[in-house]
């Protein structure tokens, strides 16, 4: 049996294609298509191919046979060119006409197929075996043969010539063929446009066939055939248009040929499409009256392409301003189409490049052109704002909660282009837009009109927040203005309070400068927190007015914790708001004084104390996990912005209001030491949980980075229990800890012992997990790597104990070279480039470079020979420069005796290339750069990748 299967595997005749093709579209059996699938893809490859492909095309046989057979021939037409002899080139052509000759009244797909097969080798025989293929091919099948009739005769020449241009696009051509062959095909259009047009313009054409014209032509448009050759045709094409049936096809056509990148060339052809795009203006408005969608997409597809790609070749045309500002104002009214995005209209969304490139083009002028076109031009984009303010308001109420959450998404998404456009038209509109918005909600909001929509108000305020997020409105003189507006606004729908919670957010930095005007938005923000509907909008933005106002925050605090502690214990909010909160509730308590800091953390952060404790007593559960990691993220978050030194204020120094410097420990450090014991106990209990480790690890983690200095106290405690930790369950998040504390407080005497023991514990921890294999814990390895790093840094000294393999610790970095983690090499390669210039310094560096340099010079080439990805060449070189720089005579001799291996680093490699190298790094000592691109050369040979195009852009 296993006999036969393997003689069939080589026997490719017509029958066994046939059987398989059964199998592969019949056989219910997954496993017998899939090996009927692999066999027939080597079939289609095989010599055989060409003999069971022209047998699959007699007729009689089922279209799907018939089909298979086509394809093989494409395929070794189109990928096996240089196996066919030239002498029979002809023989194939005639075959292939004859064939597309017997199925132009015969399947369609089959036909398409066919056609393809002979484009392939047409485009392969031109220009020099097939000067004239595309004239030939139009003779061909413009001869009455007597058999097919002369309908399906056009169809089959269409077909032909419409997947000419796409197989040339996908073709494999070696890119100089490519021009040639491209060069050859636009000189044939000459023979190809005046068929189509012909074809397209007479009344007696069918329609079917007009359709197949439009597509031909849409298919040469993209071989970038000069604008003048398309003339004719594309306004056919325009003409087209008012034909349904035709309309798509027109539509695909003409925005191909009006987006050819060389159109722009040719001017005053474009000139004349201006008046073909504004003859569609009455049937863009019928289609927009008729709610007929498709049309108006499609016309403003048109008119978009015209003027998006091809807006500085008309503004140039200083002459024809009228004409392009039409044409202009035929796109706003497609910006401004009624209806709501999504959902009855969806052409708005097309023209909002358009306005960013007329922007460009407008500013890329000289001054005195520039100032002419901002004339014209300012009072359209002030019109713009209007419309797409108009088309940012939401739907009625009702209308909305009808809409699917899609929906939904996609005019979110909508609003921040939107969004993007209003911010990016300010550069043209400057403070003038900001009165304009301004003065309209003045007049919404006191007016008596009572019809007036909330959607209306939103709209306004969703301009005002999307220029200030951006743009520094602190020299606005609105501003003041809008604050006082923004009480007066009566929020009754969730939409419209998100908007003035994210306006007020927006001002911040305005309001910080500002003081006296923080009482009359604080309230809206404190009352907008009990929603959870409006949670990300109120607490982000509480969060930016505790860190840009919180000097002036006191007389509010009060308020603002005890609201905050109302919505927090009632969990109104997301686990990633409650964050957020914790964090702004920092940055305010940091300028209380310490009582009033000491006393408000208490009544905050007693219940989950409580909470804690609780827990801490349960049996381990996931909920009891989720609850206690929820508890522990509030406690860092809060610990990360509670900086009552602080250390992270970027004022200037004259601005900074000072407070008076605090005595006596801090207030975190205070918290810290009342809930360390607990903390502990929790950990005792979910040690094992690397996430449980991550969130108390972060807690400390966070205090440090804020504290600095003032975490001293804490430092023996801390470092006992990462010690206790790490002993029992070595885990990333403990070593990155001791990281934070041999950086800050590594060069203090007093604290120098507790961290010297845990980090000569947790090295030696880490070494006897080396031994037992440390693949499995990559981010371990990464960790411990960057901790030796840091060391190195700031605290050499500690390579000088005793009770410090540093040879093993030397070892194990090597071991890390070769890991397939991208950050575990770079951290690796940091660890050696922190390492080898401690060679003088420090004996037993000296000493271990000395026995084992030549392991890490074999392993940091190993990884340049191939075995580490290319991206990381940079730190490999940077080995190789620390080591030239740092242990030179030994590097000579070391780079000599590893080159002599056969095959070392890459097989790819002369001895002559090798040497050639060696040279280069050894006089390489100054210039790390110089060492890099070296290296990046160096690898590519290695890799056999040098030359190639691969490589270009490396």
């Amino acid at each position: 049996m296993e006999r036969r299967e393997e003689q069939q595997n080589l026997d490719f005749t017509m029958d066994n294609v046939e059987k398989a093709l059964h199998q592969l579209y019949y056989d219910p059996n997954i496993e017998n298509k899939n090996m009927a699938q692999k066999w027939l893809m080597q079939a289609q490859i095989s010599p055989q191919a060409w003999q069971f492909s022209w047998q699959l095309l007699n007729g009689g046989k089922v279209p799907e046979i018939q089909y298979f057979g086509a394809s093989a021939l494409h395929i070794k037409i189109s990928r096996y060119w240089g196996d066919i002899p030239a002498e029979q080139y002809e023989s194939l052509k005639s075959q292939l006409f004859a064939q597309i000759s017997v199925f132009a009244s015969g399947s369609k797909i089959v036909l398409t197929r066919l056609c393809v097969a002979l484009a392939s080798l047409a485009l392969n025989m031109m220009p020099d075996t097939w000067p004239h293929a595309v004239s030939d091919m139009v003779q061909v099948f413009q001869k009455e043969d007597g058999q097919t009739d002369g309908g399906s005769r056009c169809l089959a020449l269409l077909e032909l010539l419409t997947v000419l241009p796409e197989e040339f696009q996908t073709s494999r051509l070696p890119p100089y063929r490519k021009g040639i062959v491209r060069s050859s095909l636009t000189q044939e259009c000459t023979c190809v446009f005046p068929l189509l047009r012909q074809l397209l313009e007479q009344s007696d054409t069918p329609g079917f066939v007009k359709q197949k014209v439009l597509k031909c032509f849409s298919s040469w448009a993209q071989l970038e055939i000069p604008l003048t050759e398309c003339e004719e045709l594309t306004v056919a094409a325009f003409s087209a248009l008012r034909d349904p049936e035709l309309f798509d096809s027109a539509v695909e056509a003409l925005v191909n040929t009006i987006s050819q990148p060389d159109a722009q060339r040719y001017v005053n052809t474009l000139l004349k499409l201006i008046p073909q795009a504004m003859s569609l203006q009455d049937q863009l408005h019928q289609a927009v009256q008729n709610g007929d969608i498709e049309t108006s997409h499609g016309i403003c597809r048109i008119v978009v392409a015209l003027g998006e790609n091809h807006s500085r070749a008309f503004l140039d045309q200083v002459d024809h301003w009228q004409s392009f500002l039409a044409l202009v104002n035929m796109i706003m009214f497609c910006t401004g189409i009624p209806g709501h995005y999504p959902v009855n209209e969806t052409t708005s969304s097309l023209t909002l490049t358009f306005w960013y490139s007329l922007q460009d083009d407008i500013f890329s002028f000289e001054a005195e052109k520039q100032a002419v076109y901002l004339q014209v031009y300012r009072p359209v984009y002030f019109q713009l704002v209007d419309v797409l303010l108009q088309k940012a308001q939401f739907p009625a109420d009702e209308e909305y909660a009808s809409w699917s959450s899609d929906e939904k998404e996609q005019f979110r998404i909508y609003r921040v282009d939107i969004s993007d456009t209003l911010m990016y038209v300010y550069e043209m509109l400057g403070a003038e837009l900001l009165s304009n918005l301004y003065d309209k909600l003045g007049r919404l909001l006191t007016s008596s009109d009572q019809s007036t929509s909330w959607q209306h108000t939103e709209a306004l305020l969703y301009g005002f927040q999307s220029i200030a997020e951006t743009i520094d409105v602190n020299y606005s003189d609105v501003v003041p203005g809008l604050i006082g507006l923004i009480p007066r606004i009566n929020i009754n729908n969730v939409q419209l309070a998100d908007t003035v919670m994210f306006t007020i957010g927006a001002l911040a930095e305005w309001l910080a400068d500002h003081p006296v005007m923080i009482s009359k938005v604080l309230p809206l923000v404190l009352h907008a927190l009990g929603n959870p509907e409006l949670s990300v909008s109120s607490v982000s933005t509480l969060k930016k007015i505790c860190r840009e106002c919180k000097y002036d925050l006191p007389p509010y605090a009060a308020n603002i914790v005890a609201v905050s502690q109302e919505v927090l214990l009632k969990q109104i909010h997301k686990t990633s708001q409650c964050m957020w909160l914790m964090q702004a509730l920092g940055f305010l308590l940091s300028v209380l004084q310490v009582e009033e800091i000491l006393s408000n953390l208490h009544s905050l952060i007693t219940p989950y104390i409580q909470q804690l404790e609780k827990l801490a007593d349960e049996t381990p559960n996931p909920s009891n996990k989720v609850a206690i990691i929820h508890i522990l993220g509030l406690l860092s978050n809060l610990f990360t912005t509670l900086d009552i030194s602080h250390h992270d204020d970027d004022h200037e120094a004259g601005e900074v209001k000072k407070l008076a410097v605090v005595q006596g420990p801090n207030p975190v450090v205070l918290v810290l030491q009342q809930v360390f014991q607990l903390i502990k106990k929790v950990l005792s209990t979910w040690l094992n949980d690397a996430q449980v480790v991550e969130a108390v690890c972060a807690i400390f983690e966070k205090s440090v980075k804020t504290l600095l200095d003032d975490f001293a106290p804490m430092v023996p405690q801390l470092c006992e229990m990462l010690g206790q930790m790490y002993s029992t369950i070595p885990q990333a998040s403990a070593i990155d800890l001791t990281r934070q504390l041999v950086h800050i407080f590594t060069n203090e005497p007093v604290h120098f012992p507790p961290i010297k023991s845990l980090f000569l514990l947790v090295t030696s921890l880490t070494l006897s997990l080396f031994q037992q294999g440390p693949r499995d814990h990559p981010d371990i390895v990464d960790s411990f790597m960057q901790l030796l790093a840091q060391a190195l840094r700031r605290k050499p000294c500690l390579f000088l104990s005793s009770e410090l393999d540093v040879k093993a610790v030397f070892q194990c970095g090597v071991l890390s070279l070769k890991f397939p983690e991208a950050p575990t090499v770079k951290s690796s390669c940091n660890f050696f480039i922190e390492f080898l210039p401690r060679c003088g310094e420090l004996a037993p560096v000296g000493q271990v470079v000395h026995e084992e340099g030549k392991v890490l010079l074999q392993a940091t080439l190993e990884g340049i020979g191939g075995q580490a990805s290319r991206n990381q060449m940079d730190h490999f070189a940077d080995i190789l420069f620390s080591l030239n720089k740092n242990c030179f005579a030994y590097l000579v001799v070391w780079l000599k005796e590893v080159m002599q291996q056969d095959g070392f680093p890459s097989r790819r490699l002369t001895q002559e290339q090798k040497d050639n190298f060696s040279q280069q790094v050894v006089r390489e000592r100054v210039n790390k750069r110089r060492m890099r691109d070296m290296v990046k050369d160096f690898t590519l040979l290695c890799r056999g990748l040098h030359g190639t195009e691969y490589t270009a852009d490396y």
